[in-house]
């Protein structure tokens, strides 16, 4: 039987276009299920109408900024409401492949103000528990989008180098930025020390846990048996 934690873990990978995030949604979560965890992988744009919406837009004619922003949120309230609070409610490690601060990144650099679209979204998105930037410079990005074929819309050089100044402007006590061009597994097992360190402050502060429901709570994240 998969372990469930107190709470749940939300884990996000950031970052532009050919940082490596969905490598380290791989090996993160890969690690988590080993140590017993039930984790849930997903991903924005997601698989919903919205999501569809944007996915074609990056292939084709792209949206307005107002469209575009529009569904980005749309998409986000539907992925918040139906797949990561009904996870976390139920003790699970929830990994997804971009999250709010990549709207605020790409809008930000088609005009929007960043702090306005970080309101936006903190009204209703709950943030996670650790948000992983992976720096790149926006050459070697679009050099790894060539590579593998999946070039959009969203990658040309001049949108990337504005995306990348803003992830590094924003902000958060919750966010932990890491050197994209780093060894991948050397990148994961830095981000689940800080993830299992965010959890253990977390579980800490929170007065309905038992000392007994934290022993077993960190137990149980790191892979081991706290009886």
């Amino acid at each position: 039987m998969k372990k469930r934690i107190p709470g749940g873990a939300f884990l996000v990978f950031e970052g532009i276009d050919g940082a490596g995030k969905s490598t380290q949604v791989r090996l993160a979560a890969e690690a988590l299920e080993r140590r017993g965890l039930e984790v849930v992988v997903t991903r924005e744009p997601t698989d919903g109408p919205w999501g569809r919406l944007l996915r074609d837009s990056a292939r084709g004619r792209r949206l307005s900024p107002e469209e575009e922003l529009r569904a980005f949120l749309e998409d986000r309230r539907e992925h918040v409401e139906r797949l990561i609070r009904p996870a976390l409610a139920e003790g699970k490690v929830v990994i997804s492949d971009r999250y709010y601060l990549s709207t605020v990144a790409y809008q930000g650099a088609r005009g929007y103000d960043p702090e306005e679209l970080l309101a936006l979204n903190e009204a209703f998105a709950p943030p996670p528990d650790l948000a992983v930037v992976l720096d790149l410079v926006p050459e070697l990005g679009i050099e790894r989008i060539q590579q593998r074929g999946s070039r959009t819309s969203f990658e040309d050089l001049e949108s990337l180098e504005r995306c990348r100044e803003i992830y590094r402007q924003i902000e958060r006590s919750w966010i932990l930025r890491m050197d994209g061009t780093r060894r991948p597994e050397e990148i994961r097992d830095e981000v689940l020390f800080m993830l299992g360190r965010r959890l253990l402050e977390r579980w800490a502060a929170d007065p309905t846990l038992s000392a007994q429901d934290r022993l077993k709570a960190a137990v149980e994240f790191h892979g081991g048996d706290w009886r």
